[in-house]
């Protein structure tokens, strides 16, 4: 089978990108057996676009009706290219999970003083810098289903407040910005094959919104085969199974290909605000613009301060002088606790990213985003190992000039990954406030409680099927509920509250009950009208201890 020319790496259209510091020999590593086979086999999928036959893929993926033959061609030549660096990296010897300034872990330090800038330095606002608003535009990465939630559909259609999706805050936040400074600040989505139809279907009821919204997708990549380094797709309209979309690293191609870059620059458009569409603390903030504006800075990264918690979030680090992003699936085995280090490296990212327009414009037309890549490994359904090849758009600091990390409050990193992040944003905690969030002026600590919700809460149906309403938490400091557990309406805890069913066993917690500084365990099924005696009431001096002992010594409380 003849290859298509318009699959074949040009050296031309390749050349652009392998300018710099991260040039590799291109020429080496296409002469390779596994990259001659990839060539082959893209070739073959870019083929069955033409099929009149293959033609169904329209009807299989509706978010592709926009994607000319052209569009995936690209789309397969931006992941030969990524293939194609994977192969050099591995040919060279190197660990393909690592980048090289792992190689020599004694010379990655700490950001130095200069590299991360406290928000409390950052400049006051006044009203001559309302203006700077009708040159950013805020991007929401929007790819994600909530699979670990044990959602099917877009993440960002989930419910997290008052009826309200993650969407429709955002729509809110960005729209009371619009009306009360009389701005034009657009809202761009990223989706991907996984949530395009879904996020087109949830947009059209903002279309009388005071905002635009623009969509683009971001690339669909094929899985390899682990064992032959072979796609696994056999056709463009392959199962969804078979492709990935290949993280937010993507986002610098994906918006450059889809020509929303060009659009966003012809628009007047200088700045852009990317964060995740989870993320509910990362709403627009005017001193971080204001100090992009005066510092001219070309990319900032939103970090913060990291608890236990946070060890394994991806931190900046000073190599050599540059400032650059390390995560922890990049960290040699032997030098993991160095880095999951408090002392060490003291903050995360955020992955909330400010970036220059025109910057952005002039690093993908010369020196391309070559951004370390990152292995992760699948398994399919029927167990065959595959890899995907990902880049994390925060990778992108080294590639822009006067780029630095902002320490933001903890309050701009709000995300909801798991059903106990659900039940602290839909409780009382938080109230909102034109779609933001903000601590309820009644608590009286300003940190959050802590909330563990054990397996049988982990999906977002059985969180919803245990709750009959969302517990007043106000006053609570520690939740942790383990096993077969359920909760009535308008119940209150307060303190320190552990809840553990054991093994075959239920407990349910009535309507009205107020649980204050309470350890329960073993089987408990009280009905609204028995008067609630709890034998022990936890000491405040006691709490932490007995938290951390074993839950085997804990006492078993019985309704009679």
């Amino acid at each position: 089978m003849s290859l298509n020319p318009n699959l074949m790496p040009r050296l031309d259209s390749f050349s652009s990108r392998t300018r710099g510091s991260s040039h590799i020999d291109f020429k080496t590593a296409t002469t390779g057996v596994a990259a001659k086979a990839m060539k082959n086999e893209l070739s073959r999928l870019v083929a069955t676009v033409q099929d009149p036959n293959a033609r169904k893929v329209i009807d299989l993926y509706p978010d592709y009706r926009a994607k000319s033959f052209k569009q995936f061609d690209l789309e397969m030549q931006s992941f030969f290219y990524l293939f194609t660096r994977y192969l050099a990296e591995r040919a060279k010897g190197q660990d393909i999970l690592l980048p090289a300034v792992c190689s020599e872990w004694d010379r990655i330090n700490p950001p130095a003083v200069e590299q991360i800038v406290a928000y409390d330095s950052l400049p006051e606002i006044t009203s001559n810098d309302v203006s700077l608003l009708n040159k950013l535009a805020v991007l929401k990465v929007n790819g994600g289903l909530g699979t670990s939630m044990g959602m099917t559909g877009a993440k960002s259609a989930l419910e997290v407040k008052n009826e309200m999706t993650f969407l429709d805050l955002t729509v809110r936040q960005i729209e009371h910005l619009n009306t009360e400074s009389r701005v034009d600040v657009p809202l761009v989505l990223m989706t991907s094959f996984n949530t395009h139809e879904d996020t087109l279907r949830i947009i059209k009821k903002y279309a009388n919104q005071q905002l635009r919204i623009i969509t683009f997708n971001q690339s669909r990549y094929p899985r390899i085969l682990k064992e032959s380094l072979l796609p696994c797709p056999q056709s463009a309209d392959d199962d969804k199974k078979h492709w990935y979309p290949p993280g937010h690293g993507d986002l610098f191609t994906a918006i450059s290909q889809s020509g929303v870059l060009d659009q966003l620059l012809a628009d007047g458009k200088e700045y852009l605000f990317v964060s995740n569409s989870d993320n509910l603390g990362a709403v627009v903030d005017h001193r971080i613009l204001k100090t992009m504006a005066e510092k001219h800075a070309e990319f900032i990264m939103e970090v913060t301060d990291k608890t236990k918690a946070d060890v394994k979030g991806g931190t900046l680090i000073n190599y050599d002088g540059q400032v650059r992003l390390l995560e922890i699936a990049q960290v040699p085995s032997d030098h993991v606790e160095d880095f999951k280090s408090v002392r060490k490296f003291k903050i995360f990212n955020t992955n909330n990213l400010w970036i220059n327009l025109k910057a952005l414009k002039r690093v993908m037309e010369t020196e391309g985003m070559d951004l370390d890549i990152i292995i992760n490994p699948k398994n399919t359904d029927d167990g065959q190992a595959v890899i995907q090849l990902e880049t994390a758009a925060g990778a992108a600091i080294q590639h822009f000039k006067n780029s630095f990390g902002v320490n933001v409050p903890r309050s701009r990193f709000l995300p909801v990954k798991s059903c106990s992040d659900l039940l602290l944003i839909k409780s009382d905690i938080y109230a909102l406030s034109h779609g933001q969030l903000i601590i309820n002026p009644n608590r009286l600590f300003g940190t959050t409680p802590v909330i563990k919700l054990g397996d049988h809460f982990k999906k977002i149906a059985n969180f919803q099927s245990r709750f009959k309403s969302i517990p007043t938490i106000i006053e609570l400091d520690h939740l942790t509920v383990s096993g077969n557990v359920y909760f009535g309406r308008n119940i209150t805890l307060r303190g320190t509250v552990i809840i553990v069913a054991n093994e075959g066993q239920r407990i349910d917690i009535p309507d009205g009950c107020v649980l204050e500084n309470k350890l329960l365990t073993g089987t408990i099924q009280l009905l609204k009208s028995i008067d609630i005696t709890i034998i022990t009431t936890i000491r405040a001096s006691a709490r932490r201890s007995l938290i951390k002992k074993d839950l085997r010594r804990m006492l078993v409380y019985k309704s009679q």
